[in-house]
């Protein structure tokens, strides 16, 4: 089936699962091996905010979502090219989306307004793979 990733479709699917599997598989991975590091950071990050009591249970939740999120979008790559099937990249793509939504939230919160507008395209990348697997 890996002939189906000629058809511009198909391929745009594809690549689109795995940018997103490599970008949220860094991110969470990155998470998991430095946790103390990232939890310092976010810490001091919105030590002026509503969310300073939540950080360390916020950086738990983002990294198994943004971990699972890759997974899936991975799997649902390998899925695209072996069999056309492309529930599994929706999935990662909808997870994607909803992570990079609360990470727009917490930088919103925290102030960091240019923070925030870094994951402006990443959203909206998200979001056009949502678009692209439902066709």
């Amino acid at each position: 089936m890996i002939e189906n990733l000629l058809n511009p479709l198909t391929f745009a699917q594809f690549v689109t699962s795995l940018f997103l599997a490599v970008l949220f598989l860094q991110s969470g991975i990155d998470k998991v091996v430095d946790f103390s590091g990232n939890l310092s950071w976010l810490k001091s990050h919105f030590s002026k905010s509503p969310l300073r009591s939540q950080v360390k249970l916020m950086l738990i939740a983002i990294t198994v979502a943004e971990v699972l999120a890759g997974a899936l979008a991975l799997v649902g790559a390998a899925q695209i090219a072996m069999t056309g099937a492309k529930s599994l990249a929706l999935f990662g793509a909808q997870l994607a989306a909803i992570d990079i939504l609360l990470l727009f939230f917490g930088q919103r919160i925290a102030k960091d307004y240019a923070g925030a507008a870094v994951l402006v395209p990443y959203f909206i990348l998200c979001v056009a793979e949502v678009l692209l697997l439902s066709h």
